[in-house]
């Protein structure tokens, strides 16, 4: 692993962990392949994500967006790093939350129409800092379509925060505000990421398997 200025840059000859040397579900013992990022290291970053988050935006009242459902563990783990910030300062500032989540009617030649469902309405988020929490970003055209569509609505300040972001060669180029680990082009699951709604009771982020894949495939 590498760092850089905005990142934990994982290379594509990282190989991960042996799953040995920590606690895995039984249930998903023979569906992995490796661990990648422990839990443990999830934890710290995303706590420094949250002294960043709050050096930028703490100055007016932020309305957190998750985007569900991958993104809902790193949501709730960003907020209480963040609330502790709140606790522990003499600047404090109010949160609110709301929870979305995004429906695409294209395929993957498509620039992309999405759909966004749940939440408020959303103009409450005229005027206000909006904070969208994402689990990860791959080709980035969703989240280009969702900041076109937040546009309308004349927020004070949009910053995206991902967990993840993909090297892909299929990326539009779209780079989150903050970004908590960059990964090559594998499939990865766990901490709230899944492969058709399974793994996302796992809490390091690991490497299917073929055998997974072939187990939980629709």
């Amino acid at each position: 692993m590498a760092t850089s200025s905005s990142c934990v840059v994982i290379s594509d000859e990282e190989q991960g962990y042996d799953l040995d040397l920590f606690c895995i579900p039984k249930h998903y013992s023979s569906d992995l392949e490796r661990v990648y990022i422990p839990h443990g290291l999830i934890q710290d970053r995303t706590e420094r994500l949250a002294r960043e988050i709050m050096n930028e935006m703490g100055g007016h009242h932020i309305v957190a967006l998750c985007v569900l459902k991958g993104g809902y563990k790193f949501f709730a783990d960003l907020l209480d790093y963040i609330k502790a910030l709140n606790r522990n300062s003499d600047r404090s500032i109010p949160m609110t939350v709301d929870f979305i989540r995004l429906k695409s009617y294209c395929n993957d030649q498509s620039t992309g129409e999405i759909k966004v469902i749940g939440g408020d309405d959303l103009s409450t988020l005229t005027g206000k800092n909006v904070l969208i929490v994402e689990d990860i970003i791959d080709t980035g055209k969703t989240m280009k379509t969702l900041l076109e569509l937040l546009k309308q609505y004349n927020p004070k300040m949009v910053k995206v925060a991902s967990l993840l972001v993909k090297r892909t060669p299929r990326s539009v180029g779209y780079r989150p505000d903050f970004v908590g680990f960059e990964v090559p082009d594998k499939f990865v699951v766990g901490y709230a990421l899944d492969y058709n709604e399974y793994f996302r009771d796992l809490n390091h982020i690991c490497v299917i398997s073929d055998t997974g894949k072939e187990k939980y495939k629709a």
